[in-house]
């Protein structure tokens, strides 16, 4: 990317969309293409400099392998995973072929040429920001996180999506969507196809099993499960096709960094709350449990499916037997807890955990059922196909 910024011109800046305590969100084009530019950072001198560019005279002594290695032991710092997850044998038989050193030895070792000083410090500057270091990682595995198109210094490029909204009552502006390649409620004619004659309810429909979709592979795709802590319609966007993207990952945590911020000292379960993931006070031990209480299905269903789901927003239609049966399952999800209460072991199955799958299961049928239910009376198009939850056993 920067030759395209720097020699070619063709990087040209829009507005800035965030800027607090240095960290900047700016909306650019390149090559003709609307991007988002990022950085956690506001200067590049604010990060810390790879050390052993300090000593040595020349970075031409340091092989592709030797980059390998030290931006493995970043990751696995940024990420907060041991060195041990990366060999561990993982269900479905990832074992350690997908482990994260190998996943960045594809990307890194595969040149012909050692890395330049200017560029190895530029990809230490961009590991030490832990929201690209998720994206960059995760994009190669899972639909529902943002692609990260490039980089520069220590700023990176992302692709630009239609971002949810608080005040949208469907989230997602789904006229942009429409407008963007996919023909809106009502739109007919030559390359409209079936998706032209989807409702509004139906892509809403659509996102929701998305949503799901996002859940289930961030729960199971990985040795360790994924955390979202900080879900809100502006941290969540959509794809032409209605997939879900998480395009804020600042506050998302593997298993073992989410048990290290829950181990806390305490008084009430007030005290161990963490945006939107929490878990119980141990008032004889003074002391959080580490394992999270809650689910990204049970604050998804509370924030993004309850209101969706209203009665005031379905209006004549929420008297229908389909939509009260998604409204109550809507309920029992946001009051349903996603794991095992103080269990001391890390299988935690059973109770509430083994609940919590039930509902997502529940949830999946109702939305499909109405999808199935709107095409066979003609309001909308195709029925869902649905992706199926293939478990991709790669191994964190």
């Amino acid at each position: 990317m920067c030759e395209d910024l720097c020699v070619l011109g063709l990087v040209e800046y829009k507005r800035c969309l965030y800027y607090e305590n240095g960290k900047k969100v700016i909306e650019a084009r390149w090559r003709g293409n609307p991007v988002i530019l990022k950085s956690k950072l506001e200067n590049f001198s604010s990060y810390e400099p790879l050390g052993i560019l300090e000593y040595q005279d020349t970075a031409e002594d340091l092989s592709p392998l030797d980059v390998v290695f030290y931006a493995t032991m970043e990751v696995r710092n940024s990420l907060g995973l041991a060195e041990e997850d990366d060999d561990e044998e993982g269900g479905g038989g990832g074992g350690s072929n997908s482990s994260l050193a190998r996943l960045w030895g594809k990307k890194l070792k595969n040149r012909d040429k050692s890395y330049s000083r200017a560029e190895l410090a530029s990809l230490w500057s961009l590991l030490q920001q832990e929201e690209y270091t998720f994206l960059r990682v995760l994009q190669d595995l899972s639909t529902h996180v943002a692609k990260v198109l490039g980089s520069c210094g220590h700023f990176y490029a992302v692709e630009y999506l239609s971002a949810g909204h608080a005040w949208d009552q469907n989230i997602f502006s789904l006229e942009d969507v429409a407008v963007s390649g996919l023909p809106g409620p009502g739109r007919t004619g030559a390359g409209a196809g079936a998706r032209g004659r989807w409702t509004t309810r139906e892509m809403v429909h659509r996102i929701a099993l998305s949503f799901l979709d996002m859940v289930w592979h961030f729960d199971n795709d990985f040795s360790h499960k994924l955390h979202l802590c900080d879900i809100k319609p502006e941290n969540f966007a959509i794809r032409k096709d209605l997939t879900v993207v998480a395009i804020d990952v600042d506050m998302a945590f593997f298993e073992p960094k989410m048990r290290d911020i829950l181990d806390q000292n305490c008084s009430s379960d007030e005290d161990c709350n963490f945006f939107d993931c929490s878990s119980r006070c141990n008032l004889n031990k003074r002391r959080c449990s580490p394992r999270r209480r809650n689910s990204n299905l049970q604050v998804i269903c509370e924030k993004i499916f309850r209101p969706w789901f209203s009665p005031t927003l379905l209006g004549a239609k929420a008297g229908l037997p389909l939509q009260v049966e998604l409204q109550r399952a809507v309920q029992e999800c946001s009051e349903t807890e996603g794991g095992g209460e103080d269990k001391e072991d890390d299988g935690g199955g059973g109770g509430e955990a083994d609940k919590g799958g039930g509902i997502h299961q529940r949830l999946l049928n109702i939305l499909t059922r109405l999808l199935q239910e709107g095409a066979a009376s003609g309001e909308g198009g195709e029925s869902w196909q649905g992706k199926g939850h293939v478990h991709t056993a790669l191994n964190f």
